[in-house]
């Protein structure tokens, strides 16, 4: 019987680590500090993830995709292992939400014209759902796409947008219906449409090298064949899409904790205090024994969830727990590797205080701990009392 771990070291993803590892040392981390104080990451990083074959991960091979949702997270994983960041893996595989759908979907000139080029690196795609007033609930977004003829005139605003200020096209939820979630459809803007305009560049706590925009839309018309999928179907879209968010988020968090737990025990080991290495001390041993089993528990259940995912089982509740204890995991490890470090680990110089501010967002992103509570309180009353 193969394990969840042993999905993970396949020869194939064995070797899919070292290209990612070598890319990472390479093309990343030498960057990564200008890309923070500038704000955001250079279109030549995806171009070159594209030309390695990162950008296809768990795209299909019509759109010019490979490998599956197992080795897009081998990837993401990677990347943070050797020196990266959430931040960059937020910003690189930003298509993997903003075009996901569209692949999804499946129509060949929507293929060609936006997937193709996101997976290749060549264009840069974003993801529009979120808006001021209404945050979680996509039900109730207010963005609004009229029919008139053979386009549509949208009009309305989203907020917290990744890549925004970069994006060549997002895919953008709107409401071309009634209200709720029956409403709501999704239709591909591209950047370059008279009225679309990015409204501000938001400055966020982490994920510095990130862009993250507001976005706004003056009557924006776009033909009826960026229209994705059927017309007010968008909610069960974009819903069929966020468990591998969530999944993703995970994943990024344990990672998070397992490269901190590493910086933290290399620190312990080579820093002296009063004459005796950090690691000597009993209290900085039992810090990192902690760390270590927070960190392998959360992967171990984590990974289990996500090849039980990605084989077809319905696991909704499961995905939500996932995340949470990842979440978890992650903020205490990366507390904790900073407490290690002392005031190093409060300098900018310093990889430890990156992923300290960069880990505060994968507790909101994706729904939040709480939204991801709801989820499995719901699973757990709907389960009948057990007969005594």
């Amino acid at each position: 019987m193969t394990s969840a771990n042993d999905l993970w070291n396949t020869d194939e993803r064995r070797a899919l680590r070292e290209a990612v590892r070598g890319f990472t040392l390479r093309e990343v981390v030498p960057n990564l500090p200008a890309w923070e104080d500038a704000g955001e990451m250079p279109r030549s990083l995806h171009e070159k993830a594209g030309a390695l074959g990162l950008l296809g991960l768990d795209f299909p091979e019509k759109a010019g995709g490979e490998g599956d949702f197992i080795d897009l997270m081998v990837a993401n994983e990677e990347i943070i292992l050797a020196g990266g960041s959430t931040g960059v893996t937020s910003a690189l595989f930003s298509h993997t939400i903003g075009a996901s759908h569209i692949a999804a979907a499946g129509d060949p000139w929507q293929l060609d014209e936006f997937v193709r080029p996101a997976v290749t690196g060549t264009k840069i795609a974003s993801l529009g759902v979120t808006e001021p007033g209404t945050g979680s609930d996509v039900g109730s977004i207010t963005t609004r796409a009229v029919r008139d003829g053979d386009e549509y005139v949208i009009t309305g605003g989203k907020t917290f947008i990744t890549s925004g200020t970069r994006a060549d096209f997002v895919t953008v939820a709107a409401r071309t219906g009634g209200a709720g979630h029956r409403g709501v459809s999704l239709l591909v803007v591209e950047s370059n449409r008279p009225g679309f305009t990015v409204a501000s560049r938001l400055k966020k706590m982490g994920w510095l090298c990130s862009d993250t925009a507001e976005l706004h839309f003056d009557e924006v018309r776009v033909p009826v064949r960026n229209l994705i999928g059927e017309e007010n179907t968008g909610f069960r879209q974009i819903m069929q899409r966020f468990e591998s968010e969530r999944l993703t988020l995970a994943v990024q968090a344990v990672a998070t904790a397992e490269r901190s737990l590493a910086l933290g025990k290399e620190y312990a080991t080579v820093r002296t205090t009063f004459g005796v290495p950090l690691a000597q001390r009993q209290v900085i041993r039992h810090k990192l024994a902690e760390m270590q089993r927070q960190t392998l528990v959360a992967r171990t259940y984590v990974r289990d969830v996500t090849a039980r995912w990605a084989a077809g089982e319905k696991v909704d509740a499961e995905v939500a727990m996932a995340k949470n204890t990842a979440v978890a995991a992650c903020d205490f490890v990366v507390n904790e590797a900073v407490q290690i470090h002392g005031g190093m680990g409060y300098m900018r110089e310093s990889e430890v205080e990156r992923h300290y501010r960069d880990s505060r967002i994968l507790g909101i992103g994706g729904g939040t701990n709480e939204i991801m509570n709801e989820i499995i309180a719901k699973r757990l009353l709907d389960v009948p009392r057990a007969s005594r």
